[in-house]
């Protein structure tokens, strides 16, 4: 079994149109990672551009580089980039701040955008995603006593049936990041839009590894880091989106120099830029910006369905190859095996995950562990390969053994 599970990876390899792009990225050929949904891996590409911004456009050109070398737009320039990525169009996106601020400024901004409910309800309530990422979670339990809003947590499953006159704004995170579980991004959205409220969604687990389609299914606002399937590197800036439709009245609950339509008239008071600069607050966080937007060229010419496809290859050939190594009952699949539900990861209950986890990074599979019983495994299809995931599996089986 293993002498054939191994010449199928390696024929799916050979076959595979997107192997070639593993060479664009510093990685250890003795090590498998499978924790790109944690921290993506380093694009060769970013070293030396990051060195030429510190030596010439900070350390020769100077204060000359926020307008000679392109630093003021970057924020909207690299937003371009990542649009196409999440199938948004041009001008929607601006990159900057952290995950958590963006979560902030777009759930308080879609509360402020509801306005009333029929007949003239008031809109206080804010629906999260009961199993959401813990910081989405705080910062939509600050947002609502800031708006005076009540918050209520659902499982995402249940919004549409949740989701009524009173609802202003709903968070939910596009993947489950403990079990990988892939939500129904367009019903739900047009659940809540039905219903007068507005849609957020957490890309953080999906951006890179899947088609988003925020346009078509017409999202009201997202938010999503870039450090992991867009490998920008560790804390590299999140981004905001939001909607052309919203851009006119979406009122960011943190104005700052950076959005004013004005951003050098240093006027007292407040007056919102045009457009997606709405979301800027303050002066943008330029090396780690620019070693992102280094890290955006491996998507040239890339095409994310074909990502996707063998996104899902990877993990149906990899949860194939755990039931030829791993003995029965050691592991329990806890991400759905139905495609439509399923981002890139796999995650497996086990007993003693913490110590396996440890003894699988020692043995050179990298995954990660999730409290208090969860192995955690991210496929990157820009680099993971399909002979690494049987090696990982083995390797698996043989701790587990």
């Amino acid at each position: 079994m293993s002498e054939s599970l191994a010449a199928r990876a390696a024929a799916l390899d050979a076959a595979d149109e997107l192997g070639k792009l593993r060479e664009q990225f510093v990685l250890d050929e003795g090590v498998v990672y499978l924790d790109g949904n944690s921290l993506g891996a380093l694009p060769r590409a970013v070293p030396g551009r990051v060195a030429e911004v510190v030596a010439h456009e900070w350390g020769e050109l100077l204060i000359r580089s926020w307008t000679e070398s392109g630093w003021w737009e970057a924020p909207e320039r690299i937003g371009d980039r990542i649009a196409p990525l999440v199938g948004a169009a041009p001008g929607q996106i601006v990159v900057g701040d952290s995950t958590s601020v963006n979560v902030f400024k777009a759930v308080v901004g879609a509360v402020r955008l509801a306005g009333a409910g029929p007949g003239g309800a008031v809109r206080d309530e804010i629906l999260v995603d009961a199993s959401t990422f813990p910081t989405d979670g705080y910062i939509a339990e600050s947002a609502a006593r800031m708006t005076g809003c009540r918050l209520r947590p659902v499982d995402p499953a249940s919004v549409p049936d949740e989701v009524g006159p009173r609802t202003a704004a709903v968070l939910v995170n596009h993947v489950d990041y403990r079990s990988g579980r892939l939500q129904d991004l367009p019903g739900i959205t047009a659940a809540v839009r039905g219903a007068g409220a507005l849609a957020v969604w957490d890309l953080c687990h999906s951006a890179g590894a899947l088609s988003v389609g925020l346009d078509a299914h017409e999202v009201d606002l997202a938010v999503g880091c870039t450090y992991k399937y867009l490998n920008g590197g560790p804390g590299s800036p999140a981004y905001l989106y939001v909607a052309a439709r919203h851009q006119a009245a979406f009122d960011s609950p943190l104005p700052g120099w950076n959005s004013h339509a004005e951003p050098f008239g240093m006027r007292p008071g407040f007056e919102p830029a045009q457009g997606a600069l709405r979301g800027r607050v303050g002066t943008p966080d330029i090396l780690s910006m620019l070693a992102l937007e280094a890290s955006l060229g491996v998507w040239s010419d890339v095409s994310v369905d074909a990502v996707r496809a063998k996104s899902l290859a990877l993990t149906d050939f990899f949860l194939e190859c755990v039931r030829a190594h791993v003995p029965a009952g050691q592991v329990e699949l806890l991400t759905p095996s139905d495609h439509a539900a399923r981002g890139s990861q796999i995650a497996l209950r086990c007993a003693g995950a913490s110590s396996v986890m440890a003894s699988l990074i020692s043995r050179g599979v990298i995954g990660d562990y999730r409290a208090p019983d969860v192995l955690r495994f991210g496929f990157t299809p820009l680099y993971v390969g399909f002979a690494e995931v049987e090696r990982a599996a083995r390797v698996l089986g043989d701790v587990l053994g």
